[in-house]
């Protein structure tokens, strides 16, 4: 546990040499970075993955504006400090790729390299996220569903292992309908999210019984912290007007499964397609993992930490 802008925060940490911050997404916990400890350790890395504030063991504030994007990246950059570094490398998945990319946007002058699995950087839109997927999806894409107090809560919290074993596999590659915007991203607001989604006899091979255990026990305390940085979408697009046009430029990775529901958002791939003309200091090509779904470095951890290392020993030098 370490005291980091005015929280408390968990983290997980392996290995000695330059720091490598790992933030995970929703709905995971630092145990989605599992592959990834031993791995850069070995190469020469200092590994720190913490539960992100409203998650896991971490605290969890009560205010939902406690949870706005410079919250997020005041407690990376605090993180970087407590750690007693002034520098670092910063590697996101999913809600952790936002959070890693505005913490390169917002200070280069700590972040070595960036990268992001699943979410690619930020451009800031012409109008405020929620208000635009509630016009195209006429209230039923999940940002709407989540932003909706206490209901999205309660549909988790009922029986939290089947929520996180559903979530789990509907976004994975090994769903028949993984890669498709039209399933898991959208719902009947009346019958919830889950309501559609498979329910697997066996769980992918990648993710365990003890996986979802330790996942599971991370839910504890419900699911209200994680759900509150949707409930902040709008009110980021408006505290970061300043950036707007901005473009990241640390050195910078992106890799993204091509079975992965993100990167087929609306716009997405047209975003995706521009990167290396719109990112002045992108490492290569975006990555794409051929059958991967949304759970990157946990589906192929393999692929992503070859990808992570030869990205950071280069940076390194």
């Amino acid at each position: 546990m370490i005291d980091v802008n005015g929280i408390r925060l968990h983290i997980a940490e392996e290995g000695a040499g330059p720091l490598v911050v790992l933030l995970h997404g929703f709905p995971e916990s630092w145990h989605s970075w599992r592959h990834q400890f031993a791995p850069l350790a070995a190469a020469g890395f200092r590994v720190v993955a913490p539960d992100q504030r409203g998650y896991g063991r971490s605290d969890h504030p009560e205010d939902v504006d406690a949870y706005s994007i410079f919250h997020l990246v005041g407690d990376v950059i605090g993180l970087i400090h407590a750690l007693g570094e002034e520098e670092a490398f910063v590697v996101g998945h999913d809600w952790g790729a936002p959070v890693a990319w505005h913490t390169a946007l917002l200070r280069p002058d700590v972040v070595r390299g960036v990268a992001g699995l699943s979410v690619p950087p930020p451009f800031r839109g012409q109008r405020p996220p929620l208000a635009a997927m509630q016009e195209q999806f006429g209230g039923r894409f999940y940002w709407n569903y989540f932003n909706r107090p206490g209901v999205a809560d309660a549909e988790f919290a009922k029986d939290t292992r089947t929520t996180l074993r559903k979530l789990f596999y509907s976004a994975s590659g090994d769903a028949s309908d993984a890669g498709r915007p039209d399933q898991a991203l959208v719902s009947d607001p009346a019958r919830g999210w889950l309501a559609d989604m498979t329910d697997p006899e066996a769980l992918p091979h990648w993710l365990t019984e003890t996986d979802l255990d330790e996942l599971t026990e991370n839910y504890a305390k419900g699911f209200t912290g994680a759900l509150n940085w949707y409930r902040n979408m709008d009110r980021n697009w408006e505290l970061t007007a300043a950036w707007h046009g901005a473009v990241v430029s640390p050195p910078a990775l992106y890799i993204y499964g091509d079975r992965d529901l993100v990167p087929a958002f609306p716009g997405t791939p047209e975003l995706i397609a521009k990167l290396p003309e719109l990112m002045p200091n992108l490492h290569r090509e975006p990555i794409v993992l051929k059958g991967c779904g949304h759970w990157t470095q946990q589906e192929r951890p393999e692929e992503v930490n070859a990808a992570l290392i030869e990205f950071l020993t280069e940076l390194r030098g």
